[in-house]
Parts: C-alpha cells; structure tokens; sequence
C-alpha cells in the first residue's frame, strides 16, 4: 500500500440538454497526458482564503472545495461557474460521485465529482496548456466509443459515463466510482478491454513497478503480457487475480528481468505455454538454462498476429534497441500500442551493450512514430495519448548526442561528459548513464562523426 499522503481535488461534469462535456487533456502533460476527462483539479491552500458568495445553490457545500471548483473551471475551460448561478443559468448543482486513486499510482488524489447541470451550453475558451479538444455529447454515445476502444480515459471517468448513461448522478448520492484502496492489485482499464495490472517488479528506479496486460476477447485466446512479480508472494496475489479470466498463453516482450521474473513459474501453474522473439528465447535460456522446462514456447516474429482485442488482430512489431529482441504490440487499427521499454513513464530508458544498440533504438522510435497509433502504453508509468512522448524522447536523445559529440571533439573523456551531462544525478544511476553516454559515442562511431 502507499504511504503517501491523500490530496484533495474536484471536478465537474457540465451537463445540458442531454449532453456532458469532456476534455482532452493536453499530451505534454506529466498526469494523464491525452486522456479525456472532466475539467478540474487539485485542491490549493488559496482556495481557503477566498469567499464564497451567498446563493441557495451553493448551501450546503465546503466552501474551501467549491471555490477551488470555480477556480479550476475558470483556468481550465474559461467558464465561470459563480457567474453563471448568479445568473441563472445553472438548474442543479451537488456532488454526486467520489473517487480515491488506487495505491499503486505515485501521487494520489481523492477526487469529488459534482454534476452541474446548465441552462444553456456556455462559450468556452480552452487553456491550451491543460486541453487541446472538448465535445459535447450523451454519455451512451461516450461510452459506446469507449467500449470500441476509441476513448482513453480514467477509470472514474469511464464510471461517471456509465452511471450517467443509465440515468444516474442526478442526486446528491455519493457513489463510488473508483475505491480500489483495498485491492492488493487492483485492474486498471485506460481502453476498453486492456487490463493493467501494476505488478511490483524488480526494476530500475525510479520505477518499482512493471505493467502487466490482460489482451484477448473473453471467452477466446487470452494473452497476459511480461508477468514479472518481484517476490513469492506478488506472485501469488498475481495469480489469484488472473487465474480466473482465462489465461491462455504469457507473452514476454524482452529478456531483461524485470519483464519475465517468476513468469515461468506462473506459465507452469496456468498450464499456459510462452510466446516471444527468438532473440528474448535465446538470452533467457543463456541465463536461465531451466526456465523454459516443462513450458511450450512460440517463437514470433515481426507482423505475426499474437492475439484479438476487440476482435480485431493484435500483432507483434520489432522494436529492438534497448533490448535486441524486443517486440511491440498493436493493433491493426492503431488504437494503441504497447511498446515494452520503448520508452518510460517513470524514469529513462537504459541502452547498455551487449543487448542495446542506440542507432537501433533510433529508429524503432522513428518506426512507432511513423505508424501513429492514437495511445502509447510503456511497460513503467501510465498510458499516454499521441506520439509526443515518443516524439520528444527521439529530440532528447538527438540533442544529447549533440552534446556528447560536441565533448568528444572538445577533447572530454568519459568521465568528463558524465559530469557535465548529467550534473545532479542521483549518483545511483550514474553507471546506468555512463552506459547511455558509451552507445551514444558507439553510434556516432558506426555512422563516421568520431575521428
């Protein structure tokens, strides 16, 4: 469980005519990059100094809560909520919903949902360093598009949908619409029919967890993807979870630890065979003559189909670099694609020899960009929306190779580079860098810029 303490935040759900408003939220964003959500935020010390204004709408709520909900409309979406009841054109507004972040989620908020219900759908102006989009629509149709995985959103606000869609949120009732504090590993759903399972792993920090997925249409071939527990018992606890639904194959992306720990062991209690590259197949068994005793193995390759989500072909794309044998999955619709280590939610990708090329690694980046699916989802962090965080990780990487060049001609060593490049570092991860800094001087070598 976190230890972490518990924030407060609130959102509002416009209604009028049937119709609710969402908002995308902007992709540079560090939480929910490119989800769509409800317009709100967390809770600030300012909210308590302001005065609310005295209006029979506004009895009966925390006036701390109510005026950081003004505050946030009006930064968020231009809307200015105590104008608007002063002016009549506000019917009902309560609270009817409350969310807690689960555990697993590094900062975590308890979130009040109020329903606003208007007169007339008000003029926004959109702050785009929040949101990039909205729309107005009902919240069937919102969740039909959920549903057929064209919607990334957060689980509370794939609640609020489906309770509004039958008819409910219309009263000050206080449901609950994510509580998973007591879920020692709770299922996250970003798109319909992908289940995340946030396992704790024995991975790099800043990230302690490794994300494992649950692919496949209920009631046909299931696929749980990098199942990598860090002790006994979260393999246990993963195993209650999953036995359940239907597992029929474990698949692995790659062959580093953190990906494939204790997934023989859960393959063998499943009765469920491996799939992954021949690359990950072979280094596996070089370090672990004995892991693949007893289990049937599928080697795939680049384009071969793995499973169906949604009835629709998901298949396997090579994207080696960090790791030689690494494999993506995706879609053939492009609504998303898991991309391994790719890149990360949560700290930075390592490209360390013998496994990892950096010019490789180049161009899966530039290979996943050029396909575009509309969600990238890493193995450590949340799911994103858009290819910007692929996008701006190929630029980094680009103007830190300029750097190390620029050094390098300079007359720097390795040792030098290390200290000028990554000054304030936790000195932890300083092998981790030098060993970034040696693939970047690799390439450069292979394409002739070093003397």
């Amino acid at each position: 469980m976190s230890h972490m303490p518990i924030r407060e935040a609130v959102t509002a759900v416009l209604e009028h005519d049937g119709q609710i408003l969402v908002v995308r939220r902007q992709p540079a964003l560090a939480a929910f990059p490119g989800y769509w959500a409800f317009p709100g935020g967390k809770v600030d010390t300012v909210d308590a100094l302001s005065a609310v204004r005295s209006h029979a709408l506004f009895q009966g709520h925390d006036p701390r809560l109510l005026q950081a909900l003004i505050r946030e409309l009006r930064e968020e979406i231009g809307f200015d909520l105590d104008a608007a009841v002063l002016d009549g054109q506000v019917e009902a507004l309560h609270v009817f919903g409350t969310a807690l972040t689960p555990p697993v989620v590094p900062v975590r908020f308890n979130t009040l949902f109020y329903r606003v219900a208007l007169r007339q759908r008000p003029q926004l102006t959109l702050d785009p360093g929040e949101v990039d989009d909205q729309r107005w629509d009902t919240p069937a149709a919102l969740l039909d598009e959920y549903q057929d995985g064209r919607l990334l959103m957060a689980p509370p606000t794939t609640a609020t949908v489906r309770l509004m869609s039958q008819g409910g949120g219309r009263q000050d009732a206080r449901v609950v619409l994510e509580d998973q504090e007591r879920e020692r590993l709770p299922m996250l759903q970003p798109l319909a029919g992908l289940v995340l399972f946030a396992v704790r792993s024995n991975t790099l920090p800043p990230a302690i967890h490794t994300n494992c997925f649950l692919i496949g249409d209920p009631g046909r071939h299931r696929v749980l993807v990098d199942p990598s527990p860090w002790n006994d018992e979260e393999l246990e606890v993963l195993l209650q979870r999953v036995a359940p639904l239907g597992i029929g194959e474990i698949f692995l992306t790659h062959h580093h630890p953190d990906h494939h720990e204790r997934a023989d062991v859960l393959a063998r209690r499943l009765g469920v065979g491996v799939a992954l590259s021949a690359d990950t197949s072979e280094r596996i068994a070089l370090h672990k003559p004995h892991f693949f005793t007893g289990l049937t193995q599928r080697i795939v390759g680049d384009g071969e189909e793995i499973v169906r989500w949604l009835g629709r072909p998901v298949r396997a794309l090579a994207v080696p670099g960090h790791d030689q044998g690494q494999m993506a999955l995706m879609p053939d619709d492009r609504a998303w694609c898991i991309v391994g280590d790719l890149i990360q939610g949560i700290g930075t990708v390592v490209i360390q020899k013998p496994e990892g090329n950096m010019r490789a690694y180049y161009e899966s980046l530039q290979r996943i960009i050029d396909l575009d699916p509309r969600v990238i989802i890493p193995s450590h962090g949340m799911a994103m929306g858009t290819t910007y965080r692929l996008q701006e990780t190929l630029r980094h990487r680009r103007q830190r190779e300029a750097s190390v060049l620029a050094l390098h001609r300079a007359g720097s060593s390795l040792e030098q580079m290390l200290q000028s490049i990554y000054q304030g570092l936790d000195p932890r991860l300083l092998p981790l860098a030098r060993q970034n800094i040696e693939s970047h001087l690799d390439k450069l070598r292979e394409e002739g810029e070093l003397a």
